[in-house]
């Protein structure tokens, strides 16, 4: 067998062995519920800006980006802005790979490829770094509510005629908000490529986990999920990726659009 063929086929078993670990499951859930108490999530950078995920979930983006090669990244929540860096470096990186390829020199200002992220409140110290940032040309900010009609025609307009979109979805926790976001940026998402629904893991927590926030068990994305999923058979989890994860805030939120 080609060694690269074997590579894979054992890695893909002992993915699909971990769904089956209820031992290995439980223990990952408990480093996550552990870890997030400790705050550890808020350890990271993403070349110089603060990142606010686990290194899992980055991992799990680059290799979602590298495998779909979008054109367009749409990002709900931006905070400090280390997500956009994260995809808008990914994005560089494809547009690097592709002139290796083809031989030619490109001008990174002039790339097609952008990250759009949308926030309803862009602190002024955070959007003056983003933009300072030598990936700033590839990234496009949008002030406002995520879900209201004038931002998601917003959105719409900057992407265009792209012909890969993907899109994260990480800002107000809440069952309604995130099934309103759902709705308003899951068509926009292009065939295999993925909305990727983040905090899922919210409805895995004890009850009142987050005290300080509105989310809590029963009301949180992943509970949106379910509710969105039956009526979109389009969207299927990818649960081999979060199999592959087994720590990740994103449990049945890597939805996979056929």
């Amino acid at each position: 067998m080609n060694p690269i063929e074997q590579f894979n086929q054992e890695r893909q078993a002992r993915v699909a062995a971990y769904a089956k670990d209820t031992d290995f499951r439980q223990l990952s859930n408990a480093w996550l519920e552990a870890s997030m108490r400790k705050q550890y999530v808020y350890n990271f950078d993403w070349m110089g800006r603060p990142i606010i995920q686990y290194p899992q979930d980055m991992v799990a983006v680059q290799q979602l980006i590298w495998t779909v090669r979008p054109d367009v990244v749409i990002e709900t929540g931006i905070a400090h802005g280390g997500s956009l860096v994260l995809s808008a470096s990914m994005l560089a990186m494809l547009d690097l790979c592709d002139a290796i390829e083809q031989g030619v020199s490109i001008d990174p200002r002039a790339s097609a490829r952008k990250v759009i992220g949308v926030d309803i409140d862009i602190r002024a110290h955070n959007r003056e770094a983003i933009e300072a940032h030598p990936m700033a040309s590839r990234i496009r900010m949008v002030q406002g509510s995520s879900v209201s009609d004038t931002v998601v025609g917003q959105v719409r307009d900057l992407v265009g005629d792209a012909k890969r979109v993907m899109v994260f979805l990480d800002s107000m926790h809440t069952h309604a908000h995130v099934l309103a976001e759902l709705n308003a940026y899951a068509p926009m998402v292009t065939s295999g490529s993925y909305c990727v629904v983040f905090d899922t893991f919210v409805e895995d927590m004890p009850p009142h986990f987050f005290a300080d926030r509105p989310w809590d068990q029963g009301n949180n994305p992943k509970t949106a999920v379910h509710a969105w999923l039956p009526a979109h058979p389009e969207f299927t989890v990818d649960a081999a990726l979060e199999n592959t994860l087994m720590v990740s805030v994103a449990p049945e939120g890597f939805l996979l659009r056929a």
